[in-house]
């Protein structure tokens, strides 16, 4: 399935066997040894990972125990020696204090002698050693209680806070101080009057972050729903962070709190009659509610998630799938860091892109007849931070996972583009043996897959791996670059429809922010004040580009400081790249100076640099200059990859381009992935590995049939190449056939390249070629002069007067202007040879 969980811990196996052995020892190896212990179950999980547990022992003790998750020991913490029942515990960061509230028992009609007439009582416990025991609350209602874990780094600590929620709506901090007396004897001081603060009143659900130290909350306020946050600090302080609207209804929804450890008060059968709500964050900066209402009906389910980082919020209705058969749990979301997973068991699983959520393509739909959807746990699970995932009812702690295994053989056997899109997304995010998942995506796609049809798949890869290679580098890039080559989807996504409403931004209740509020600060800013588009794209230096192309030809430089960084720049990706791979490439590429593909990617180093430079100021100039090149260089990198998985799937390698043989069915394979390349850069002007565009055109020309190659030359989809061209005038011999070939060739050549390349062809048509050229350049500034009627007839080899006296305005010409019309590497074209060329042209022309 792609939701993979790990077993971080399970009462099963790491506590039971204690236990068990613990009684055959103190039974002597004689007395019965149950099999199960009453009431073993799971209370609660710390910031530090420790977890708390509880069971009751043969004498109906309550027994409190503690698994350490970095020693994987388990210690007793305590034993209450009253039959009650545990409803919240928690244990503080140095162990030496238990807070825990029970139920007390009306077992044979007899109430508990501590506090007679109270429902719930609270206690406060020194266990470092077990000494005193402070009643902190004895109500009518329940209470639920949890230690901060403030972090630092001294230790211990010579106080510890408790917050202590009441069912009576309302929560408090109690500041406990401690003394160490006759040596490490920990006591709290002055127990009778603990100072304490009121932190919220009036609220109807609350939600506890224990990694990161923060309370969710939701008061009501005129029939409205306002969720505040509270950040607690290491120094006993806290602030209220935020408040923001939320427009769901949670007048008559009871009283719910999330992550406070196992509430054994709800009846875990009926969770789907009861709404759900939860709040994720990321290190991103991201800030998500998801909210279920109750379900009304069996043939579909409705949920909205806020994306409050991005300013709107989406509401999903999702089929059901298996009509008529009730549901007996409630929707479970789960925080996966970049991704939030929605699933009900054996209905339906979506994974949604909390990062990029703009477009629906990018998220993850599967109904029930998925197989990923039946593989899940059944059991309602319970969303923790740091991808951890708690099984409440079974006692067991999971570390969940993206299943890249499974996700990539989902993305080979789906038909449906947005289901391709949304799983290729999720495997490049999972961000683990990233070359080795790359790799296999790339044997894919040089497979002969079925077409997408809404995207080109080649080039989503590219840009999407490329953005994920350089993401956790620094924040906000998925606004400052690509993340995807599709902009809009309007395709409907099967068995689902959403709506997107723009909603209320958090008010930040602070002015100074530090890490993740930094980061949410400055999402809600760029939301507030609607920036412009700020994503980088590589068509910004076409123009530079094509007038650097210009240059070239003409010879004209700018700065040649300018040129020079530009070029810098482009050995320094083609470093990058030949040190990408141990094993020399079978492809040959790189192995050409391709000057206006080098132009291209270091004028995209240089413009990527100086764009991610205005908009991540915090950073270093040396780190982002190193992202620009990597990132630069990943592209190109992944080009290479694709077209050498190919080169080697039909192991070419020195096979390759046999003019004097027709072309194989592996040469035509590999021409038709490298047009995909072509095709995949072009829209996006990316820059293309040198020699990139040779080896396609000798390909094409060996693969096509001579109409193609010129349709495909004339609309620019193969490249003639200085270094092409030559190999076909030195290779191709001059049949009928190749010689239409070359001259189709040479005549679509630029001026600068064809003088060249006549020179290599040994025919009457290049050196006619090269003689109209020579004659054009001299007499682009000719000024007729007298005419002279005695020619010389014997310096001619045939007595023709146009042509003679033609030859000899050229001669003049070449005599008195031989510096100006010098032609360089042309030595030998002069009016002699343009006799000749004419002649034989003559003569072909007449058919002697």
């Amino acid at each position: 399935m792609a939701l993979r969980l790990v077993a971080d811990f399970d009462l099963g196996k790491d506590v039971l066997p204690r236990l068990r052995a613990q009684r055959a020892e103190a039974a002597g190896g004689g007395a019965d040894i149950l099999e199960d212990y009453n009431g073993l179950r799971l209370l609660n999980v710390e910031r530090n990972g420790n977890i708390v547990y509880t069971y009751k022992d043969y004498k109906g003790n309550v027994v409190f125990g503690l698994y350490d998750c970095q020693t994987r020991e388990n210690e007793h913490l305590y034993t209450f020696e009253k039959d009650l029942q545990v409803v919240s515990c928690s244990v503080n960061r140095e162990r030496t204090l238990l807070a825990a509230s029970f139920v007390q028992s009306t077992k044979e009609g007899r109430r508990n002698e501590l506090q007679p007439g109270s429902k719930c009582l609270t206690l406060l416990i020194e266990i470092h050693p077990v000494n005193n025991v402070k009643v902190l609350k004895a109500i009518d209602s329940y209470v639920w209680v949890q230690f901060l874990y403030p972090h630092v780094e001294r230790h211990p600590l010579p106080a510890s806070r408790l917050l202590l929620i009441s069912e009576e709506r309302y929560i408090e901090q109690f500041h406990i101080q401690v003394s160490h007396e006759d040596g490490n004897r920990v006591v709290v001081k002055n127990s009778g009057h603990l100072p304490k603060d009121r932190i919220a009143e009036d609220f109807t659900w609350a939600q506890w972050d224990m990694s990161e130290q923060r309370l969710y909350y939701i008061e009501l306020k005129k029939c409205k729903s306002i969720l505040k946050c509270i950040q607690f600090y290491a120094d006993e302080n806290f602030s209220l962070m935020f408040e923001a609207p939320l427009d769901i209804p949670l007048n008559d929804s009871g009283f719910k709190l999330v992550n406070f450890g196992y509430d054994y008060c709800q009846d875990q059968k009926e969770l789907s009659k009861h709404p759900t709500l939860c709040v994720f964050t990321s290190h991103t900066g991201s800030l998500c509610v998801c909210y279920c209402p109750k379900f009304d009906s069996w043939e579909q389910i409705t949920y909205s998630v806020f994306y409050f980082h991005k300013g709107y919020s989406k509401t999903f209705t999702a089929a059901l799938g298996r009509a008529g058969s009730p549901l007996t749990t409630g929707i479970t979301f789960l925080n996966l860091d970049y991704y939030v997973a929605v699933y009900l068991p054996g209905r339906f699983f979506h994974l949604l892109d909390i990062q990029h959520p703009d477009l629906a393509c990018h998220s993850l739909f599967l109904t029930g007849n998925s197989e990923m959807v039946d593989l899940l746990p059944q059991n309602p699970l319970q969303s923790l931070p740091g991808s951890l995932v708690v099984d409440w009812c079974s006692g067991k702690l999971y570390r969940a996972h993206l299943n890249q295994s499974y996700l990539l053989q989902f993305l080979w056997n789906t038909c449906q583009d947005c289901e391709k899109m949304a799983a290729l997304h999720c495997v490049l995010s999972c961000g683990q043996d990233s070359r080795l998942l790359e790799d296999k995506i790339i044997q894919w796609i040089s497979e002969p897959v079925p077409a997408c049809h809404s995207f080109d798949l080649i080039q989503e890869f590219i840009v999407a791996s490329a953005y994920w290679s350089v993401y956790p580098e620094a924040s906000h890039l998925d606004r400052l670059l690509l993340y995807s080559s599709v902009h809009t989807w309007n395709e409907e996504i099967p068995g689902v429809t959403l709506v997107t409403e723009e909603i209320a931004l958090p008010v930040m209740r602070v002015h100074s922010f530090k890490g993740y509020w930094e980061k949410l600060n400055s999402n809600l800013e760029y939301v507030k004040y609607a920036k412009p588009h700020l994503r980088y794209h590589n068509s910004v230096v076409k123009r530079e580009w094509q007038d650097l192309n210009s240059e070239e030809k003409t010879g004209k430089r700018r700065s040649v400081a300018f040129v020079r960084n530009i070029l810098d720049n482009a050995a320094k990706v083609i470093s990058n790249l030949e040190a990408r791979t141990l094993e020399p490439r079978l492809a040959p590429l790189l192995q050409e100076e391709d000057s206006p593909q080098r132009l291209l990617m270091g004028l995209m180093v240089s413009e990527l640099r100086d764009h991610l430079l205005r908009h991540l100021q915090g950073m270093e100039k040396k780190r982002i200059e190193h992202m620009a090149l990597s990132y630069v260089s990943k592209l190109l990198d992944l080009m290479c990859c694709i077209l050498e998985t190919s080169w080697k799937k039909h192991n070419l390698q020195s096979r390759i381009l046999c003019f004097n043989r027709p072309a194989s069915a592996a040469e035509s394979s590999v021409f038709h992935i490298m047009t995909r390349i072509l095709e995949a850069a072009h829209s996006l002007f990316l820059p293309l590995p040198p020699g990139f565009h040779t080896l396609h055109t000798l390909l094409g020309v060996h693969c096509l049939p001579l109409h193609n190659v010129l349709q495909y030359i004339d609309n620019r989809v193969l490249l003639l190449t200085e270094t092409a061209v030559t190999r076909l005038m030195k290779d191709l011999d001059n049949t009928e056939k190749n010689e239409k070939l070359k001259f189709s060739i040479v005549v679509r050549l630029p001026p600068c390249i064809g003088q060249k390349i006549c020179r290599l062809w040994d025919h009457p048509m290049s050196s006619n070629i090269i003689s109209r050229n020579h004659v054009t350049r001299l007499l682009q500034n000719y000024k007729k002069q007298p005419w002279n009627s005695t020619i010389d007839k014997s310096s001619f080899r045939i007595e023709f007067l146009p042509l003679n006296y033609f030859i000899e305005i050229l001669t003049d010409l070449e005599s008195s202007n031989q510096a100006l019309y010098v032609c360089e590497g042309h030595d030998h074209v002069d009016a002699e040879f343009v006799e000749e060329a004419a002649l034989k042209h003559t003569t072909m022309l007449l058919g002697l």
